[in-house]
């Protein structure tokens, strides 16, 4: 059974109407009216959603056409109405959802997802390798696909515009979550995060000083607290203070300082972004032995295998594990907390981009003249692209602008 505004325009669910239409432009290039899936998404593991109602009613007026499963945007408070009510196309079965030619969904599919992909599609998800399977990626590879990865997708700043906006929430809402299992709400040592006159403040230290350390920096800076953060590059550190706008205990990473610090701390955050398969451990299970009992960790990276040994990946359902009197949080998708916050974050990247997409006449005209899009690529018409899932699984990988100049 579906669901539908008044105002939403017919769509038919045969092979034909499954295809991108195309249209003049007063310009003379020809655009592409794109038909966008959006499914429900597992929600105990995640709760945004890749577009808003707004995001909706702007593609829509661009004449997409956005089907919707029902119920996909409810953990992050949007309604099938909110949906409809934009121009979106809601449906009960799952299964027309992944009929549509483009599809976008936030975790990666599971085995039984992608048996019912058509083929010949483009995926627009989170790889989330260190997690991934080897049997999912081969999956992807026999439909045939186009499947590009959200933490891969470059802006024109050559920056990675999900991975950023994501970590900005991320590295607040870790300093919330500190301050929320400190608590005695939720059974912590019953303490304040942060200072008041005539109590030593609560120290926090930042592993890394990229996006998500400076993130939490600033919150715990507002609620007063004592700050320390460590990273390799002089550069970074340098840039974190200039962001700041004040001066703050940084350090490069020394095992001797660090230990100390740590042994003090109240709270560590794990904000280190890993570049390899092989995870860097920046506190061993030693130093993680030695701090102070009651003290909270959070892994910021769990998603890309974690930088403290003690660390193991948990849900939001079951964010929490107590290890050597610590208690440790991690979550891989953490801004998954505030997914209203983080639904419109998404949005306000992936609108536009699908927007251009429909204005350069669809999916591959696009991915030709955007190299940000291209880097984004991990599976191109069943051939893997990218060699560090190649490396992981053993499986043959090829170069995507070598494979664009065959096709």
């Amino acid at each position: 059974m579906m669901k539908k505004d008044q105002h939403t325009p017919h769509i038919g669910f045969g092979k034909a109407g499954m295809f991108p239409q195309e249209e003049m432009l007063e310009v003379g290039r020809k655009r592409s009216r794109l038909i966008i899936g959006i499914p429900k998404d597992h929600p105990d593991i995640e709760s945004r959603v890749a577009l808003t109602p707004e995001a909706v009613e702007v593609l829509v007026n661009q004449g997409h056409e956005v089907i919707i499963e029902s119920g996909a945007g409810k953990a992050a408070n949007y309604t099938d109405h909110d949906y409809s009510e934009n121009g979106g196309f809601i449906v009960q079965e799952k299964e027309q959802v992944y009929q549509c030619d483009i599809i976008l969904r936030l975790s990666p599919l599971s085995a039984e997802e992608i048996k019912l992909l058509k083929g010949d599609q483009i995926l627009f998800t989170t790889l989330n390798l260190p997690q991934q399977t080897e049997t999912c990626i081969r999956m992807l590879m026999q439909k045939r696909v186009i499947a590009v990865a959200f933490e891969f997708l470059r802006g024109e700043d050559n920056s990675f515009p999900v991975i950023k906006a994501m970590s900005e929430i991320a590295g607040t809402a870790a300093v919330q979550v500190a301050s929320e299992y400190l608590s005695n709400s939720r059974n912590g040592k019953g303490v304040l995060l942060g200072g008041v006159s005539g109590i030593t403040p609560t120290e926090i230290v930042i592993l890394g000083a990229g996006t998500a350390a400076e993130y939490a920096a600033r919150a715990a800076m507002g609620l007063g607290a004592s700050i320390k953060v460590f990273d390799y590059s002089l550069i970074k550190l340098r840039r974190l203070q200039k962001h700041l706008g004040t001066r703050i205990y940084t350090s490069v990473f020394h095992p001797k300082v660090l230990r100390k610090d740590i042994q003090s701390a109240d709270v560590v955050i794990g904000a280190m972004y890993q570049h390899t398969n092989v995870p860097r451990m920046l506190l061993d299970e030693d130093m993680v032995r030695k701090m102070k009992e009651g003290s909270v960790i959070i892994d910021l990276t769990i998603d890309q295998g974690g930088c403290i040994e003690t660390s193991e990946i948990r849900t939001i359902e079951n964010p929490t594990f107590t290890k050597f009197g610590i208690l440790h949080y991690c979550v891989p998708n953490i801004a998954s907390r505030v997914s209203r916050t983080a639904s419109i974050a998404m949005s306000n990247v992936l609108s536009p981009l699908l927007i251009e997409m429909g204005e350069f006449g669809g999916f591959m005209n696009h991915l030709k003249e955007n190299r940000g899009l291209r880097n984004g690529v991990f599976i191109y018409n069943g051939i893997l692209t990218k060699k560090s899932i190649g490396d992981r699984f053993g499986i043959p990988s090829r170069d995507i602008d070598l494979l664009l100049a065959a096709f």
